[in-house]
C-alpha cells in the first residue's frame, strides 16, 4: 500500500506529518527550541571552544543540527560524528575521517594528532573555521571526553581553531558534570538542555505538523492532543508515533476527525511502543521551570534570536 493509500488522500495531506526521520522542514519552534538553536548558533559564531545540546530520546536534538546545518554557508568546515564510541585513539580516527581527512590506520597517535593540527591551522589561516559536531555524545567515554578537552587546546591564542558541538541524552550532562571532569566543564561556554513539551505546547506542534502536511491544523481535537501529551511525556518522537497511529485508526474507522477516543483506542491495542519513560520535574524550558540543574554545567547562551554569521558546508 503506497503512502497516499494509507491516510493521506483521505485527510487531504500532501504526506505524511509524523515520520519518525528527522526533518528541519517539519521543525516546530517552541520556546525551548527555539532558545536551543540560539544557544547552538551563539557557540558556533562566539567560537566557543564546547557547546552541549542534551535532551531525552526523540526530543529533537538532531532535527536541530540539521537545521544548523541547513543555515551553514561557505566560511566553515564541519565534521558530523553520528555515533562515536571508543576511547583515546580510536576517537581521533573518527575525527579525522568526518573531517575527509586522508587516514593511515598504521600511523601512530602523534603522526595522526598533528595531521589533524596541521589542517586546522591551515583552515584557519584561509579564513574558514572548524566545527566538529559529535551526536550521541553520551556514548563517548570519560577518556573520550577528555581527548576532546585536549583538542580545544589548538588555538591561536586568540580564536578557537577547532570547535566543538556535543549532542546528547542527559548522561552526557551527568558525566560532564562529575568532579574528575571540572576542567572539561569549565571548557562549556554555551549550553541547553530540551525538556519535554507541556501539553499546550504539545497541542501546538501536533497542530504545526498538519499544516505543513497540507492538513487544516484541526484533525486533532485538544482533548486529543492532551491524551497524547500524557501517554508520551511530551517527547516530540513518541509524539509522532502516536499521532500517526492515530490517523491510521481515524482513517480505518472513516473518521476525519481524531479524538480521545481514537488515541485511547491505539494505546488500548497496544501497538504504541513507549519504552521505558524517563521522569521529568517540568514542563519544557530551563532552570526555575523545571531542567535539573548541574553544579558544574547551567543552561547558557544569548536571548533568543541570536544572529548567525557566515558559513562553508563541508566540501
Amino acid at each position: 500500500m503506497g503512502q497516499a493509500g494509507l491516510y493521506t488522500d483521505f485527510f487531504g495531506l500532501t504526506e505524511r506529518p509524523f515520520t519518525l526521520l528527522p526533518d528541519p522542514d517539519f521543525l516546530f519552534w517552541s520556546v525551548q527550541h527555539t532558545r536551543a538553536f540560539a544557544v547552538l548558533e551563539y557557540g558556533v559564531t562566539s567560537r566557543a571552544p564546547i557547546t552541549v545540546i542534551s535532551g531525552e530520546v526523540g526530543a529533537g536534538k538532531t532535527t536541530l543540527v540539521h537545521a544548523l546545518l541547513d543555515r551553514m554557508s561557505e566560511n566553515a568546515t564541519i565534521g558530523l560524528i553520528s555515533n562515536a564510541q571508543g576511547g583515546r585513539g580510536e576517537l581521533l580516527q573518527w575525527i579525522v575521517s568526518a573531517l575527509s581527512l586522508p587516514l593511515d590506520p598504521m600511523a601512530s597517535y602523534v603522526a595522526t594528532f598533528n595531521a589533524l593540527q596541521e589542517f586546522v591551522v591551515r583552515e584557519y589561516a584561509a579564513g574558514r573555521r572548524v566545527v566538529l559536531i559529535i551526536d550521541e555524545a553520551q556514548n563517548l567515554s570519560l577518556e573520550g571526553l577528555e581527548e576532546l578537552r585536549m583538542l580545544t587546546n589548538i588555538n591561536s591564542h586568540k580564536d578557537e581553531l577547532l570547535q566543538l558541538i556535543l549532542v546528547g541524552q542527559p548522561e552526557l550532562r551527568d558525566m560532564i558534570s562529575r568532579p574528575e571532569m571540572r576542567q572539561f566543564a569549565q571548557r562549556v561556554a554555551a549550553n541547553y538542555h530540551l525538556a519535554r513539551l507541556d501539553a499546550k505546547a504539545v497541542e501546538a506542534y501536533v497542530r504545526h505538523r498538519m499544516k505543513r502536511a497540507g492538513g487544516t491544523g484541526e484533525e486533532f481535537t485538544k482533548q486529543a492532543c492532551d491524551r497524547i501529551a500524557a501517554a508520551t511525556r511530551g517527547i516530540p518522537r513518541l509524539i509522532n508515533q502516536l499521532a500517526d497511529l492515530a490517523l491510521v485508526y481515524a482513517f480505518a474507522g472513516d473518521e476525519k476527525l481524531v479524538m480521545s477516543s481514537t488515541v485511547d483506542q491505539v494505546l488500548n491495542d497496544g501497538v504504541f511502543f513507549a519504552g521505558d519513560l524517563p521522569d521529568d520535574p517540568g514542563p519544557a524550558g530551563s532552570g526555575a521551570d523545571g531542567v535539573p540543574r548541574r553544579d558544574a554545567l547551567r543552561d547558557s547562551g544569548p536571548a533568543p534570536g541570536a544572529e548567525i554569521a557566515p558559513f562553508r558546508k563541508p566540501r
